[in-house]
């Protein structure tokens, strides 16, 4: 139905152009290593195109709606969450970071490892929750599984 009227609109010659350049998709895929070597957790795994089939989305909010409020400034606070994240975990963290917001409250979740002792993790885990509701005015849940060791979250190599 589309090529129907693609076809009528556009020169034969042109379609063939659009229609070669959608089956040829490169973006948001990873590349192959030439050992087979490079882990890839589940979520990166998937192909991009299913995005909200089979992996879920990163951030999970309502501001890109049709009349959403704050579109650009929830994409901005989403990044200075997983930067602040990432410094002050260094090394620790072991999957994405998801942030999930409901009403006023943001939920981050992130698989991290145990590297560090339990009183260290309380700390870091306070101190995100504290810095973080003071920045954004709002308040911050951390939803943390910790796993012995990074390979426990590799799915597959490519």
């Amino acid at each position: 139905m589309f090529a129907d009227t693609l076809s009528k609109v556009l020169p034969c010659r042109s379609t063939y152009l659009i229609f070669s350049r959608l089956k040829h998709v490169q973006a948001a895929r990873y590349k192959r290593s030439i050992k087979g070597n490079k882990p890839l957790t589940y979520e990166m795994a998937g192909p991009p195109h299913t995005i909200a089939h089979i992996k879920g989305w990163n951030s999970w909010n309502t501001c890109n709606m049709l009349d959403g409020l704050r579109p650009a400034e929830t994409a901005i606070d989403d990044e200075f969450i997983r930067r602040f994240i990432i410094g002050t975990w260094h090394d620790l963290i072991a999957s994405e970071i998801i942030i999930k917001r409901q009403h006023n409250i943001i939920r981050i979740a992130a698989i991290t490892v145990q590297k560090i002792s339990v009183t260290k993790m309380y700390f870091l885990i306070g101190y995100t929750e504290e810095l973080l509701s003071y920045w954004l005015q709002c308040p911050i849940k951390l939803e943390l599984q910790t796993v012995e060791d990074r390979s426990a979250v590799v799915f597959k190599y490519i």
